[in-house]
């Protein structure tokens, strides 16, 4: 039978009518009520938020293909691509960072534009920076296969082959051409964000155009798709979500390029939104939380525990690995370990830390709910 791209009706995807309509119906629902929390938070906690949900992005969706970042270097590049004033800017010498972060604020910013080959070359050549071994800003060009494969050296797996460069250009002309017409204003509009974003990763990933970052950006390109599904820019990390169960995501791709059936892929991606709109609810309480806690306790703190404090806090709802004893409160802060017991003890007094364990193996933990 071949891979989707080799039978006959491709790229007519097909699939159950109205399979997503529930999930959609609790997509737009969840939608609205970020929107409406997000609103209610400071502007600063509003960039704060933006940063943690690009930072989370563009970390997960590099882990996906074997890229680990620094989360600082990343961090740092996306607020001077956003215009977010730091305090001590960082040196960022990491052009897989610097690239990344420039991806991840171009797809937001953009959200409204219709595709085109040079907004896609041009993302390229983000993710490609500094990358000489790449032909950033084209599809690929060679003659040997492109394919998807794993094993070691000489026991290789292919899991998908591409077609072929030379029919790339044409593929590309047909994709982008739909994705613009598929838009929920175009002439075949999809009014189901997750549908579209769906069909447009596999359809993206199934032609393959680059040499190399076509995960990168298929998974920018469904994100872009919920964007123009609400007409706002939403926020959301599909790629934390994809990433916490790698395999599954590359089993759901090769089953779903091996058929223009594509039902068990719908079904799939759509849990993956769906995740991530309950990973992005859970931020934006958490972000709520933790302004509660300071404008109730920052009179009560000294120095010392607001810098701790802001240190396990960064850790986001995860929560800081290990929790804190005095001994990494004494490296944070630089206090004696007298001074750092006293001042865990007065935490855990206001009911902001919850002690767990004793002796020397007693850790704090963040009580949100204080």
């Amino acid at each position: 039978m071949g891979y989707n791209w080799q039978q006959e009706g491709w790229p007519e995807f097909e699939f159950k009518a109205g399979i997503l309509e529930d999930f959609q119906l609790k997509f737009l629902l969840k939608s609205g009520q970020s929107s409406g929390r997000f609103s209610g938070i400071t502007e600063a906690k509003k960039d704060q938020l933006l940063v943690d949900i690009l930072l989370s992005e563009a970390i997960k969706t590099s882990a996906i293909e074997g890229e680990f970042l620094s989360r600082v270097d990343v961090m740092s590049s996306l607020k001077k691509n956003l215009g977010i004033h730091e305090e001590q800017p960082r040196l960022v010498k990491d052009h897989r960072a610097k690239g990344i972060a420039k991806l991840m604020v171009a797809v937001r910013q953009t959200w409204q534009e219709p595709l085109s080959d040079s907004m896609l070359f041009s993302w390229h050549t983000m993710l490609m920076e500094g990358n000489r071994y790449i032909q950033a800003g084209n599809c690929r060009t060679g003659a040997e296969p492109m394919q998807v494969v794993s094993g070691a050296l000489g026991k290789e797996i292919v899991h998908f082959e591409a077609p072929p460069s030379a029919q790339v250009p044409d593929e590309m002309n047909q994709f982008i051409a739909w994705f613009n017409a598929t838009n929920p204003e175009g002439e075949k509009a999809i009014r189901n964000p997750i549908l579209r974003a769906a069909l447009v990763h596999l359809y993206f990933e199934s032609i393959h155009p680059f040499e190399d970052g076509n995960g990168r950006i298929g998974r920018a390109l469904a994100e872009k798709a919920l964007h123009q599904g609400v007409n706002q820019p939403i926020l959301i990390s599909l790629s934390q979500v994809i990433e916490s169960k790698r395999q599954l995501y590359y089993d759901q791709l090769k089953q779903a390029q091996s058929s223009l059936q594509v039902d068990s892929w719908l079904i799939y991606f759509a849990d993956v939104v769906m995740k991530a709109q309950e990973n992005v609810e859970e931020l934006i309480e958490f972000s709520l939380q933790k302004t509660k806690l300071f404008d109730t306790f920052s009179n009560e703190l000294n120095e010392r525990e607001l810098k701790a404090l802001n240190r396990m806090l960064d850790e986001v709802p995860g929560g800081y690995e290990g929790g804190m004893n005095a001994k990494k409160y004494m490296s944070l802060t630089g206090a004696s370990k007298a001074t750092a017991t006293r001042d865990l003890q007065h935490l855990r007094d206001l009911g902001i830390l919850v002690a767990e364990g004793g002796g020397r193996s007693v850790r704090y933990t963040i009580n949100l709910k204080s």
